[in-house]
């Protein structure tokens, strides 16, 4: 029996207007269900657009139709007066990519799924100002009561859902997400040259990727260089935007304290997934020692990338990294210490590593495997 074809709607507000996290992963989602079941229709809603390369792709393709909100009040538009929209276009079955959908659509008779990515605000409350926890929480609860279906990316994030908001486990499916196709692509190592002499990169490095705050706790890795020798004191290429805190003030401070300003390499302005991935290849290993994240994109990019990683053994990293990588608790710089030093000088454990590494991530988080289960997710919640 032939499979319907299914008319679709995205929320794409990051999709178009973000260009990180949230935003990247709306646009590998949506192009992955395009390119591996074309016969669907894809309808991206979004409040604006932001023209880049990567949104470019979307909002000129015939494959898309895209509908920007004609509303002066974009906020409401998203919340309740899409689903008009939605009812007019006959969409079958609507999408929250990014913790939330409108809070009537459940009257409407459309089906609607969300995906919550995390409940960092709820876990790291001091991380967020009081008033983003508010709203927050008043959003990502109503959506997971109102969704007919709830896609957590990790089974810690499930987890949390459950624990946090008393949902019943049997509506939330774990559906890991994909990375962006580059990082599963060979690369040619005259590729790689210009970046790496763009930003002066030595032949030898440590790689941490993310924004620097607190949570991603760069300072453990800083602080874990008190425990070694000399010859494990590798450079370390931050990439990742710094902001003018408390935080960065700390970090400076703990550098120059321990004469490691000549150590860290920061790279704030890159912006393109070949270049990160340049990076990531040519990296002795990644450093991810986050204290939580509802998934932890960096360790699985570094992964395809053929890198040894070294991240925490809390929320959903182990998930993300696999049973080849190297788990320390990061409340303790001597375990990063540790684990660096037998990354470094153990060449058989980082052959094991990069091995084990790369095959876990190619078949867990592979584009088409996760492309047809979340299609399957799709058909199933139409069905009841």
């Amino acid at each position: 029996m032939p499979i319907p074809q299914l008319n679709l709607g995205f929320d794409a507000k990051r999709l178009y207007c973000n260009f990180t996290g949230l935003g990247n992963y709306s646009r590998v989602l949506v192009k992955n269900l395009q390119e591996h079941f074309p016969e669907n229709s894809y309808n991206l809603y979004t409040p604006k657009i932001k023209s880049a390369p990567e949104t470019d792709f979307f909002s000129s393709s015939p494959a898309f139709r895209t509908f920007e909100a004609k509303s002066l009040l974009k906020p409401f538009w998203r919340s309740y007066s899409i689903v008009q929209q939605l009812k007019k276009d006959k969409i079958d079955l609507y999408h929250g990519l990014s913790n939330e959908i409108p809070f009537n659509i459940k009257k409407s008779g459309i089906k609607s799924i969300v995906t919550i990515h995390d409940l960092i605000f709820k876990i790291l409350p001091e991380t967020y100002p009081l008033v983003d926890r508010v709203i927050y929480d008043v959003k990502f609860r109503t959506s997971c009561a109102n969704a007919d279906r709830i896609i957590a990316i990790s089974q810690s994030t499930k987890n949390d859902i459950v624990r946090l908001y008393g949902v019943d486990p049997d509506k939330i499916e774990v559906v890991y997400q994909a990375c962006n196709p580059i990082f599963y692509e060979p690369a040619l190592a005259e590729d790689e040259k210009p970046i790496l002499t763009k930003y002066n990169i030595p032949s030898e490095y440590l790689l941490f990727v993310g924004s620097v705050e607190r949570r991603k706790n760069l300072l453990g890795l800083i602080e874990s260089y008190k425990f070694l020798r000399p010859e494990f004191q590798l450079p370390i290429v931050v990439v990742g935007r710094q902001k003018k805190n408390s935080y960065n003030k700390t970090l400076q401070n703990t550098i120059e304290a321990n004469g490691l300003s000549n150590k860290i390499l920061w790279i704030s302005d890159l912006n393109n997934n070949e270049g990160l991935s340049h990076l990531y290849r040519n990296a002795m290993a990644l450093v991810y020692p986050s204290f939580y994240e509802g998934f932890g994109l960096p360790v699985a990019e570094a992964l395809l990338s053929r890198t040894p990683v070294i991240t925490s053994n809390v929320s959903s990293l182990p998930e993300a990294a696999g049973p080849q990588s190297f788990l320390i608790d990061p409340k303790k710089p001597e375990e990063i210490a540790h684990a660096v030093r037998e990354v470094l000088a153990n060449t058989k454990l980082r052959k094991t590593m990069i091995d084990g590494g790369y095959n876990y991530a190619m078949q867990r988080f592979a584009p088409k495997a996760v492309t047809e289960q979340l299609v399957d997710c799709y058909q199933r919640t139409l069905s009841r």
